[in-house]
């Protein structure tokens, strides 16, 4: 489908206004020099290694692939299918460099282009392709660069810069070696499986054995000719991946951390906090018992530092559990109000924050991401471990997020007037250069805290709106746990208003189950997510109809992709009285079948929950479709299998059911290369028809 629209154009360019901005921004120990990825320009997408010297403001392109690796360099056909994975799950598509790893003072840095490992040396811009045994995935350098380990074909080896090798780490037994399992890197927040021992003697590596789970199928219908692609999926209810830790030494030793896998399955991060110690954080299935482990790599035992408990689920807290340098273990402290930090089991005085995520540590405090107030903005705050009153550091409306090393702060602050990335020296301060597209619209989305259970909200329209002109809804929704739709950030609100200006009041809010309002409002989903989503979506509906007279609720459209696809399709299948026409993306229509981390910890296992589970399953409503539904699903998905889509579609056609079904050969979840904006054409074109 050609993209005929303007703005769609422009956003399918510049992948989604993000190309040519930094990105993959880190520090050196003493926060004296920078390294980041950002491409040339808003049209570019292969990004390049730059480093930015922040005692002088050089900065300098160190590392550029289209010269290193001529050709198809990320283009997703010519990654190795680990890598493809992981871009996957980490939500990637830039081309070019990725990812890259670095030494702590940032003179080497390492990555892989196509599966080729390239080492480059920041101060000269010297990059060197180092021989390996296969397609090179992961590579990370030693601390002082001579080495580099990486994963080919599942195995772990070892690299030396100077007399190109490959040692092969790992045994060869029929496990994956070095690489986080499914679970670990979609829904755990841990994208990596090896880490360098400080000394460079040995390498922390994880072994996953996959082998008990059920295959699940990718093919590919517009090359018949091609094998379906084998993929080991964790079904909710089934096997986990075995997940163990080994050191396995350069001198050929090697030691299994122990720790009981049964009760704690899942491995959420791990560390060296020095050559003979290794602090990793464990998890058991249901996710409501987190334990901070302290491991003896020489003889693999290990002791618990600190338990974390919840009779819901642990929710993840980035940054904690942890262990200060003073020795004090810091924790999640949540209450039904407000998530807090505790050391030592000792609460902090974080009054009227919600702590979002722990970045760091800065002037001898703890650097936090937060809320306050309405849930709208992100603010950084630094938080005294001593007791004293928390500083806020960001300033005005946005999300802002920090990074810290040294006495050095980047500050990013995205708000109404774009994104600006500032970095806070002793000295002064830098400016990140952006070459990103200027954003085409300044939207001022209206924000509310709507119905008795205060539900965040939005309502926006098209600019140079007439009051007193009855317009269409358009529900712009996601829903589900883990993302927060309604934000003072503007790349979000782009989208919403191109739909905007297509006819649509657009509104989109965030009900109970979604995260940084409160803990007590994240858990209202627990045991079953349809009834809540459904609840407040249409309570929101109705209050913002009695506050904004020109939305026509007689006229209600509902689009979403992934949970946010689900909860489209729910709403014309058990409201139809509310919703009038759906367009449904990438649905997981039946939870049984989607993972088991993310599943089980807000359903619990469906053996526990068949009510919940069976609640929750939109196949059998089939029957009841009165309304237009459009299904969209891309046949290489790997998060929400489109077999997902395909059941509901079957049970539409055994039922007599009309609907629409947009099958996408090649896509993926991430719905890259300008595909979103296409389907958005689509969208458009069936709401358009199908509310009059």
């Amino acid at each position: 489908m050609t993209i005929t629209d303007s703005y769609l154009s422009l956003s399918a360019r510049t992948g989604r206004f993000s190309f040519g901005a930094p990105r993959a921004v880190s520090l050196n120990q003493d926060g004296t020099r920078l390294l980041l990825l950002r491409s040339s320009g808003p049209e570019d997408a292969f990004d390049r290694l730059h480093l930015l010297d922040l005692t002088t403001g050089e900065e300098r392109e160190v590392a550029d692939p289209t010269a290193l690796a001529p050709g198809r360099t990320g283009a997703a056909g010519a990654l190795p299918t680990v890598e493809r994975r992981l871009r996957e799950r980490s939500r990637l598509t830039a081309a070019g460099i990725g990812t890259y790893a670095a030494t702590p003072d940032l003179a080497v840095a390492v990555f892989a282009l196509d599966g080729r490992l390239f080492r480059t040396e920041t101060a000269t811009g010297r990059s060197t392709e180092i021989p390996t045994a296969g397609p090179a995935f992961d590579p990370r350098p030693n601390p002082t660069g001579e080495l580099i380990a990486y994963v080919a074909d599942d195995a772990l080896y070892v690299a030396s810069a100077d007399v190109p090798g490959r040692q092969r780490l790992s045994p060869d037994d029929g496990a994956r070696w070095g690489v986080a399992e499914f679970a670990a890197a979609e829904e755990l927040g841990r994208h990596r499986g090896h880490w360098w021992r400080p000394d460079g003697g040995a390498v922390l590596a994880a072994r996953v054995d996959e082998s008990t789970l059920p295959p699940r199928h990718f093919a590919d219908p517009a090359h018949p000719e091609e094998a379906p692609e084998r993929f080991a999926y964790p079904q909710a209810g089934g096997p986990n991946a075995d997940v163990r830790l080994w050191v396995l030494g350069l001198d050929g030793t090697r030691v299994e951390l122990d720790w009981d896998t049964v009760a704690f399955p899942y491995l959420c991060a791990a560390e060296w906090a020095g050559d003979g110690e290794v602090l990793l954080t464990v998890a058991d299935r249901l996710q409501q018992n987190v334990l901070l482990l302290s491991a003896d790599p020489a003889t693999g035992s290990t002791t618990e530092l600190s338990r974390t408990t919840d009779a819901f689920w642990v929710d993840d807290l980035p940054g904690t559990p942890a262990r200060l340098d003073d020795g004090r273990r810091l924790t999640v402290l949540d209450t039904p109000e407000a998530r807090g930090l505790a050391l030592d089991g000792k609460p902090l005085d974080t009054t009227g924050l919600q702590i979002r995520r722990v970045v760091g540590r800065l002037r001898g405090k703890l650097l936090c991401e937060t809320g306050e107030g309405d849930p709208f903005d992100q603010h950084v705050h630094l938080v005294d471990p001593d007791g004293g009153t928390p500083e806020r550091l960001s300033e005005g409306p946005g999300v802002h997020s920090a990074l810290a090393a040294g006495d050095t702060l980047l500050l990013t602050s995205a708000g109404p007037d774009g994104v600006r990335r500032e970095v806070l020296t002793p000295q002064g301060v830098t400016t990140l250069t952006d070459r990103s597209a200027t954003l085409p619209f300044r939207v001022r989305p209206q924000l509310a805290r709507v119905t008795e259970r205060a539900l965040p909200s939005a309502v926006v329209y098209p600019r140079g709106h007439v009051p007193g002109r009855m317009l269409p809804v358009l529900l712009d929704v996601y829903g589900g746990p883990g993302y927060q739709a309604v934000a003072n950030e503007p790349r979000r609100w782009q989208l919403k208003q191109w739909w905007a200006d297509q006819g649509f009041a657009v509104v989109t809010v965030d009900n109970g189950g979604t995260p940084f309002v409160s803990p007590a409002f994240s858990r209202t989903i627990f045991r079953r997510f349809s009834q809540v989503a459904l609840d407040d979506q249409v309570d929101a509906l109705l209050a913002l109809g009695a506050t904004h007279p020109d939305l026509d609720l007689g006229r209600v459209g509902v689009r979403g992709w992934s949970y946010g696809g689900y909860f489209a399709a729910l709403a014309v299948l058990r409201r139809p009285d509310v919703f009038h026409a759906a367009c449904a993306g990438a649905p997981p229509t039946d939870f049984r079948l989607y993972d088991t981390a993310y599943t089980e910890r807000y359903l619990d296992l469906p053996q526990q929950n068949p009510g919940g589970y069976a609640a929750d399953c939109l196949v059998d409503d089939a029957p009841s479709l009165i309304r237009p539904l459009m299904l969209i699903h891309g046949l290489a998905d790997d998060n929400v299998h489109p077999s997902h889509t395909l059941l509901l579609s079957q049970a539409l056609t055994r039922a007599g059911r009309p609907h629409s079904l947009l099958a996408l050969p090649g896509v993926t979840h991430m719905t890259p290369g300008g595909v979103n904006e296409q389907l958005a054409q689509a969208e458009l074109a069936f709401l358009r028809a199908s509310l009059g």
